[in-house]
């Protein structure tokens, strides 16, 4: 096997491992916390933190009314009990029990819009509590189906490097750290030669050079620099 082989089969070594190791990379980031778990969390809390409020303006309401009642019964109550005659307390009691009513027929339209938008906040509280369950279902699944994919990659990780320890053991050692500054400098050290042209340039190469590449000699594309190989 040609030295200019040798290298590029531990250059797909290489990148199958660069690979792998990105792969790791992002599926480390993507665990923890979810945002989008986080923001459904948040929106229901918010709600019932409504419904809390509108629990608390329905009690009060309730009272106020009650009270209210309570205050028009009495006088009504004094009103027709023939207790008072004089003709002005009589029409300050009727103007009170006017008022009182009007006041109490406030707090009921009142305590009714209360009821109605703590019906409709009862239904966003629970479409929030089923989303966020169902984000917190997809997201356990997703991080189980992460956890899962990174244990894969490492295990794939591991048997590349120590397929490339046993390539680089076999290459010789000059070429192996010439490879390695192509490839920090260009990122593909070796291409491949098909039809006489170069896939790192894509410029064609000479009769003489294509003779070295099919001796299995180890040259570099004159125009690239890359190191050549005719598969």
């Amino acid at each position: 096997m040609s030295i200019a082989r040798d290298l590029f089969e531990l250059q797909e070594v290489d990148l199958a491992i660069e690979s792998n190791e990105k792969a790791i990379r992002q599926m480390t980031a993507r665990l923890g916390k979810s945002q989008a778990v986080l923001r459904a969390g948040s929106e229901l809390a918010a709600e019932k933190e409504h419904l809390e409020e509108l629990s608390r303006q329905q009690r009060s309401l309730e009272g106020e009314i009650g009270d209210t009642g309570a205050k028009v019964a009495r006088i009504e109550e004094q009103l027709y009990s023939g207790r008072t005659t004089n003709p002005k307390e009589l029409g300050n009691l009727q103007q009170e029990a006017v008022g009182l009513k009007a006041r109490r027929s406030s707090l009921e339209d009142k305590a009714v819009e209360v009821i109605e938008e703590t019906e409709a906040a009862s239904a966003r509280a629970a479409g929030a509590t089923g989303r966020l369950k169902k984000l917190k279902t997809e997201w356990r699944a997703e991080q189980k189906q992460l956890k899962s994919g990174i244990e894969e990659r490492k295990e794939q990780l591991a048997g590349l490097t120590g397929k490339r320890a046993s390539l680089s053991a076999v290459i010789e050692p000059e070429a192996v750290e010439f490879y390695t500054e192509l490839r920090k400098g260009k990122g593909t050290a070796v291409v491949r030669v098909e039809q006489g042209i170069c896939h790192g340039c894509r410029i064609s190469l000479s009769s003489a050079e294509m003779q070295r590449v099919k001796n299995g000699a180890l040259i570099e594309c004159t125009s690239c620099g890359r190191i050549l190989f005719l598969a």
